[in-house]
């Protein structure tokens, strides 16, 4: 029987389309406002500029909503959106010192240069579902102070030292080297950020394609990822996050008239550089290494598994896959494509898989006939 290709889907493609608007328009519940989602769901929002590569809190927070919730469909709309921008400017680079933290905690060091600045986190909050009373619950939402509701920042527990402003305080970084602890790892010159958006990625790229496609990742394929890896049989120890900052970093472009560089926006972001032992005859044992990692918004998973990750790629040095499957298979939307197509049609594809079944059995069959 030959493959015969029908028409017809035209009608049940669009009705489904309506379905989809139905569900997205329709429903007993409120209508859901943007400031709603970008005010209530933030982690959410931010996970979706991460992976979709843009940051732009409202049409993230439209996307979260045109995709019923579905993350990883919103970072898919968002990532589609952001090709159709124009490229208008490049942003000149700017240092992580500049950024004006909400959070900044050291596991590492009970007494870090500068502060422990505990800001918002549900590490110390038991994991409990909140079983409050509608009303209640809105009830205490009001009394809330409109900046609390707004920013959804605390100050938490400043410890400061030596009068350095807990927002911008010195990096850890600086006391390990003049312990003269971590190895230098710094490249010759200062070499372009590979990017990945216009060039492809395979092993053997630079550090910087290997960051900004880990920036990009799925978050729970980036954390698994490296659970995986960290606790292979082997490997006795783990990594210790130096530093995880949580804050806003300016945005600069040069002036198109005066060619001076101008701020012109601030972009949340989440940093980490974690720490580890040298311990292979090979390396410097008498020294650390250090990963490092940033995202958009707030997700320290994500920054603490990048860093992670960076570290055990560096110290992999080829010996495994493991560059490859961090470049080549932790992008969620690429992932979520490929699967989601095999839910189209494949007649042909499967069709050919049958002929050679039978032309295989025919073939067996004529040969035990012999």
């Amino acid at each position: 029987m030959g493959y015969s290709g029908a028409s017809g889907g035209h009608e049940a493609i669009l009705a489904a389309e309506k379905l989809v608007e139905r569900g997205r328009y329709g429903g007993p519940s409120a209508w859901l406002g943007i400031d709603q989602v970008t005010g209530r769901l933030r982690l959410a929002v931010d996970r979706i500029m991460g992976e979709g590569g843009l940051w732009a809190p409202e049409l993230a927070a439209r996307a979260l909503r045109q995709a019923e919730g579905d993350v990883q469909e919103a970072a898919q709309l968002i990532r589609a959106h952001r090709s159709t921008l124009p490229r208008v400017a490049y942003s000149e680079p700017v240092h992580a010192d500049e950024l004006r933290v909400s959070r900044r905690i050291s596991p590492a060091f009970r007494n870090p240069p500068g502060s422990q600045l505990l800001g918002r986190t549900p590490d110390y909050v038991g994991r409990l579902l909140d079983l409050m009373p509608e009303e209640q619950a809105k009830a205490r939402a009001e009394e809330e102070p409109p900046a609390a509701r707004e920013h959804g920042h605390g100050h938490g527990h400043v410890v400061a030292q030596g009068g350095d402003d807990p927002r911008r305080p010195p990096r850890l970084l600086r006391l390990l080297r003049s312990m003269d602890l971590v190895v230098d790892r710094s490249a010759d010159g200062d070499p372009e950020p590979y990017d990945v958006t216009r060039a492809p990625i395979r092993p053997g790229v630079p550090r910087s394609a290997r960051l900004t496609a880990m920036a990009r990742a799925e978050t729970g394929a980036l954390v698994h990822l490296w659970y995986s890896y960290t606790f292979r049989p082997g490997r006795h120890n783990h990594e210790f996050p130096g530093e995880v900052r949580h804050g806003a970093l300016p945005v600069r472009v040069r002036h198109p008239l005066t060619g001076r560089p101008v701020t012109v926006a601030e972009v949340r972001v989440t940093e980490v550089e974690t720490i580890d032992d040298l311990d292979r005859a090979e390396e410097d044992r008498t020294r650390l290494d250090l990963g490092y990692g940033m995202c958009f918004g707030h997700n320290e998973r994500k920054a603490i598994a990048m860093a992670g990750l960076d570290l055990l790629v560096h110290r992999d040095d080829g010996r495994t896959s493991l560059e490859q499957e961090v470049l080549l298979t932790l992008d969620g939307i690429e992932a979520s494509g490929f699967l989601e197509h095999l839910k189209l049609p494949h007649y042909v594809d499967f069709r050919s898989v049958l002929d050679r079944k039978r032309a295989v059995r025919a073939a067996m069959e004529e040969a035990g006939a012999r």
